[in-house]
C-alpha cells in the first residue's frame, strides 16, 4: 500500500502542491489556525459533556452575563470568522504568488465578501444592521475561497498590467500602495456589488444561500437506507476534502429525516416495542453523530489517534510532533477542525482515500451490526455531539454493546488511516532532514 501511493498518490500530489490557486487555498485557510485552536478550547469548555457543568456555567453571571454566553461569544469570535480570516488569506496568498502586494489583494477581498453577505437589521426606529456570524464562519468559506481567488486574481492581473495610479516617489510607500489598490479595488468590489444587486432585484435570495441550495437540493432525495447513508457520507467528505463544509450542505437536508427517525426510536423505546420488526430505524441523528462521524466528519478520531501513536513510538515528523497534542483532545471530543486545516485534509491528496472509505466504514459495519440484532437500535437518546466516543455509545442504545461496536470503529479506522499516514509522514520527514542540511 505504501508503494502504491509513493509511485502513484505522491507524484500527483506533488505537482497539485505547485498549482498557485489550490496554494492560495491551503495557504489562505492556514491562516485561521490559530482561531481554529481558540475556539476549539472553548467550544469544548462550553459543550463539556457534564450536567454539573453545563447547568453551572449556564446559571453562573458575571454583571448578568453567564458564563456560557462569554464562551459562546469567544467561540463565535474566532471559529465565526473563519470565512472572513480565510477570504483574506486566499487572496493575499494569491496576489503574493504573483508578485503583487498581498496585504491590499487581501482587504480588497473581504470588502468583497461582506458586499455578497445579506445583512440583518434590528429596530424600528433606529435600524441597526448586522451579518449573521454563519455566514462569516464555515457556512461561507466556499464563497471565500471564490472571492479569494477572484479578487486576487483581478488584482494581480491589473498590478503586472501596469493598470493601476502611480504615485511620485516622495510618497511613502504605504500611501503608494493604496493608491495602487483603487483601480483593482473598485473593479473587483463593483463586481460583486453586481453580483448582490442581481440576487436582490431578482428575489434568488443571496449567493451563499444559493450555493447551499444547488449543492444540498440533489440530497432531498436520500432516504434513512444504508445506500443513502452511504452517498451522503461519501458527499460529506468529498465537499470538506475541496474545502466546502459537508456538514452544512449534507445535514441540512438529512438532518430532519435523521431526527424524525430518531423520535420515531424514543416512542418505541417508551413503549418497549424499539425493533426493526416494529418499524425502528437503523439510521438516525445517534448513529450519525455517535457511531459514523466520531471525531468529525471523515471518522478521523482514527487519523489523531494514529498521528499519536507514531509520536509516542518515536516515528512521527516533527510536523506529527506539533500536531499530535492540538488534534487529539478536540478530536476525542469530536471536533475536527484542528485537523482538517492544519494536518491538513482540505486538499490534501495523501488523505482523501482513508478520509472518504472511513466513514463509510463505520457505516457498514454499524448498520450490519444493528439490523443483525447484535447491538441495540438507538433509543432516541439526543447525546450530545461533543461527548466522548465509547462513553456515547453506551448512552446512545443504552447497551454496553454499543460501546463495544464504536470500538471496534475506531480501531477499523485507525487501521484505514495508518498506511496513508505512514507514506505522507516518510515524505514529511525527507522534507525536514532536506531543510536541516540546508541549513
Amino acid at each position: 500500500m505504501n508503494g502504491f501511493i509513493q509511485r502513484h498518490l505522491l507524484p500527483i500530489a506533488v505537482k497539485l502542491s505547485g498549482n498557485k490557486p489550490l496554494m492560495a487555498i491551503r495557504d489562505g485557510i492556514a491562516l485561521s489556525m490559530p482561531l481554529i485552536i481558540i475556539g476549539s478550547v472553548f467550544l469544548i469548555l462550553g459543550s463539556f459533556p457534564i450536567n454539573a457543568w453545563t447547568t453551572w456555567i449556564s446559571v453562573t453571571k458575571i454583571q448578568g452575563v453567564a458564563i456560557a454566553d462569554i464562551f459562546n461569544k469567544i467561540v463565535n469570535g474566532s471559529f465565526g470568522l473563519l470565512g472572513v480570516i480565510a477570504c483574506f488569506g486566499i487572496a493575499s496568498n494569491y496576489a503574493e504568488s504573483h508578485g503583487t502586494d498581498g496585504q491590499s489583494a487581501g482587504v480588497i477581498a473581504v470588502a468583497s465578501f461582506f458586499v455578497v453577505t445579506p445583512s440583518i437589521m434590528s429596530g424600528d426606529k433606529a435600524p441597526v444592521e448586522g451579518i449573521p456570524y454563519a455566514y462569516m464562519g464555515s457556512k461561507g468559506l466556499f464563497i471565500a475561497i471564490l472571492i479569494g481567488l477572484v479578487a486576487g486574481g483581478i488584482f494581480q492581473w491589473c498590478i503586472n498590467h501596469d493598470i493601476q495610479i502611480h504615485m511620485p516617489a516622495t510618497v511613502p510607500p504605504a500611501v503608494s500602495k493604496s493608491f495602487s489598490a483603487m483601480i483593482p479595488g473598485a473593479v473587483t468590489i463593483s463586481l460583486f456589488g453586481a453580483v448582490y444587486a442581481f440576487f436582490t432585484w431578482t428575489g434568488l435570495g443571496n449567493v451563499h444561500d444559493l450555493l447551499m441550495n444547488l449543492l444540498s437540493g440533489p440530497l432531498g432525495l436520500l432516504g434513512d437506507t444504508l445506500p443513502g447513508t452511504l452517498v451522503a457520507v461519501f458527499l460529506n467528505s468529498a465537499f470538506w476534502f475541496v474545502g466546502i463544509h459537508g456538514s452544512s450542505v449534507v445535514n441540512s437536508v438529512m438532518t430532519p429525516i435523521w431526527l424524525m427517525n430518531t423520535d420515531a426510536n424514543r416512542a418505541l423505546f417508551q413503549a418497549g416495542k424499539l425493533t426493526i420488526a416494529n418499524g425502528g430505524h437503523i439510521i438516525s441523528q445517534a448513529v450519525i453523530d455517535n457511531f459514523i462521524y466520531m471525531g468529525g466528519g471523515g471518522a478521523t478520531l482514527g487519523l489523531v489517534i494514529a498521528i499519536s501513536l507514531l509520536v509516542v513510538t518515536k516515528r512521527g515528523s516533527k510536523q506529527l510532533q506539533a500536531l499530535a497534542p492540538i488534534t487529539l483532545t478536540p478530536g476525542i471530543f469530536n471536533i475536527n477542525e484542528p485537523t482538517m486545516f492544519g494536518m491538513p485534509i482540505v486538499l490534501n491528496t495523501s488523505l482523501i482515500i482513508p478520509f472518504v472509505i472511513a466513514p463509510m466504514v463505520n457505516a457498514i459495519t454499524t448498520y450490519t451490526a444493528m439490523s443483525t440484532g447484535l447491538v441495540p437500535l438507538c433509543t432516541g437518546t439526543v447525546v450530545p455531539w461533543t461527548m466522548p466516543p465509547i462513553i456515547s455509545g453506551f448512552l446512545a442504545t443504552n447497551s454496553v454493546a454499543g460501546s463495544v461496536l464504536q470500538a471496534i470503529n475506531i480501531v477499523l479506522d485507525i487501521a484505514i488511516y495508518m498506511p496513508f499516514l505512514m507514506a505522507q509522514n516518510k515524505q514529511q520527514k525527507l522534507e525536514e532532514a532536506g531543510e536541516d542540511v540546508a541549513a
